[in-house]
This record gives C-alpha cells, structure tokens and sequence, in this order.
C-alpha cells in the first residue's frame, strides 16, 4: 500500500475573502493531486486517450479541520479508499497536510471509469488496476452500483426555465423581497 502525494504553494488566487483556502481550491487541488498521480502512473491524457476511457467524478465530499492560507505549502495525499471488483468504480480520498504535518482537510471523490465513445461505464484496462491496487488504503472497501444508488443526491427536473418566466423582470416580486417592504 502506497501513498501518492503532490505539493502545492498556496497562491493569492487560490484564496477566498476570508484569507484562506477557498473551497474551489480544494476541488481543484484534489484533481490536479488524482491527475498528477495519474501521469506518473502512466493514466495521463495520452494514454486515456489511446485506450478511449476517461475518469468521471460523480461525487465529492470534504471535511474541514485547519485553515490554511496564502503562501503556505500544503501536500495533498491520494489513495484508493474504495473500489469495484472489476474497478468501473472508483474512490479516492486525498488528505491536506502541512509540512509539518498538521491534517488541515480530508476530501473523498467517488467516480467511474467511462467509455469515450459510448459514454457509459466501464472497466478499465490492467494497467490502470494495477496501479489502483498499488494505492489502496488500508481499509478499501469494495464499492457496487448499489453504492452509486445510494450517493445523497438525485435528479430531480424542473420544468425549463424559459417557460417558467424565470427570466422576466418582475418588480413585484422583487418588490415584495426588498428590505423596504418587510418592515
């Protein structure tokens, strides 16, 4: 079992108005950590490519411990926390450290592995299973459709919004929620 992990420098862009790391940033140091493990594991663009498949992550989620801030060092680790016996599906979780080694984040992506062409779930090739054994956590659980079924969230359509009239001004309404109106 192994342990990936990527460094990052906290940039000014990658803050929020509260002078920490904004929540866009973890989303997006997470795939910058899987896409950089992915590269060094012979998974990058040009492989996916060749093989016709690419990653999709259907869900993340985040836990918050310590801020971190512009200009700190912060190492993001990736390790399969989770997967399906043919290994269509796949999670992730990524830890945030300082060097020091203070735990600041943990984050868990749940995803599959799709067919370019037909856009459907798939298996991916050895390759990649062997490197996702490689990584698996000490306490991988094998994940089934019913895992994807049961995710917290799902569709739920709406009639289009053009229809709805969602786009017209209306000054009552606008009128009705203003501050004036409420006293």
């Amino acid at each position: 079992m192994s342990v990936f992990h990527y460094k990052f420098d906290v940039r000014w862009s990658d803050i929020d108005a509260n002078k920490h790391l904004a929540n866009s940033s973890y989303v997006a140091y997470c795939a910058q950590t899987r896409m950089a493990f992915m590269n060094k594991y012979h998974m990058g663009l040009k492989e996916l490519s060749r093989w016709g498949i690419g990653p999709v992550i259907l869900h993340e989620r985040y836990s918050f411990f310590k801020e971190i801030y512009a200009d700190q060092t912060v190492f993001v680790t990736a390790e399969i926390s989770g997967m399906s016996e043919d290994a269509s599906i796949y999670q992730f979780i990524h830890k945030f450290y300082l060097p020091d080694g203070t735990h600041c984040a943990t984050a868990e992506a749940t995803g599959v592995w799709i067919d370019m062409m037909l856009r459907k779930t798939t298996t991916p090739p050895d390759d990649i299973l062997e490197v996702l054994n490689e990584f698996k956590s000490e306490n991988t659980k094998v994940l089934t459709r019913e895992d994807l079924r049961e995710l917290p969230f799902k569709p739920e359509n709406v009639e289009a919004f053009h229809k709805q009239g969602a786009f017209a001004w209306r000054k009552n309404a606008d009128e009705n929620n203003s501050p004036e109106t409420s006293k």
